[in-house]
């Protein structure tokens, strides 16, 4: 069944808290992490995160949108995420590497993101350590924009990447996520859906969440 990740960057900061009860029935908490530098946003940082580990049980998906990130993958894993996502074109694939290491070292979950300039095969030296792969469906850095249906024929072709090296590792997909683009993003083979305005935009979340799945049957 495909893995629903509401994304707090569409939530109230002020009340975080409450805002992450609303959406406990997903599977997953989305977490986007911003530094000014490789995107043109600033979010939130390691004390967020580890705040928000005191709070809920649900499993951190933390998409790290930040420069050189192995910098701080080791204090994003002891702030509690479950999983962590580097760009691939924040750093060197050398230390992107490092940056997986980090993560195994840690015992979190590894992933790497792709922004729509990049091809798939840009996963190739690393898909068989990976546990999810994300394909942004727009460019990084802000909620709320247009999803990018050129970027199906990049799912597609992750798909293929991941079914032929590592059929275990999942396939997120993330950006301008709603009912009628979920078919499409599933059809192409991802397994698990960022939703922020989708959710968070709704009158009952928790509806908007079963919306969502239902778009897999």
């Amino acid at each position: 069944m495909v893995k629903i990740a509401p994304s707090i960057l569409s939530a109230d900061f002020c009340n975080l808290e409450r805002d992450i009860r609303r959406v406990s029935t997903a599977d997953w908490l989305h977490v986007d992490v911003m530094d000014g530098a490789f995107v043109p946003n600033l979010t939130i940082g390691v004390p967020v995160v580890a705040s928000i580990r005191k709070h809920t049980e649900m499993f951190l998906d933390v998409h790290l949108m930040i420069d050189k990130p192995v910098r701080y993958v080791e204090q994003f894993c002891k702030a509690g995420a479950d999983l962590l996502s580097v760009h691939l074109e924040a750093d060197h694939p050398t230390r992107i590497a490092d940056a997986l290491h980090a993560m195994e070292a840690n015992g979190v979950k590894k992933a790497v993101a792709l922004r729509p300039i990049t091809s798939a095969k840009a996963v190739l030296p690393y898909i068989e350590q990976l546990d999810m792969v994300l394909v942004m469906t727009v460019e990084p850095g802000f909620g709320g924009q247009k999803f990018m249906e050129s970027q199906l024929d990049t799912i597609r072709e992750v798909r293929a990447l991941i079914d032929k090296y590592n059929p275990a590792c999942e396939l997120e997909v993330d950006g301008g996520i709603a009912p009628g683009t979920a078919e499409q993003v599933i059809e192409a083979g991802a397994t698990v859906l960022v939703a922020g305005s989708a959710v968070y935009g709704a009158e009952d979340p928790a509806k908007a969440i079963e919306l969502l799945r239902g778009s897999a049957s």
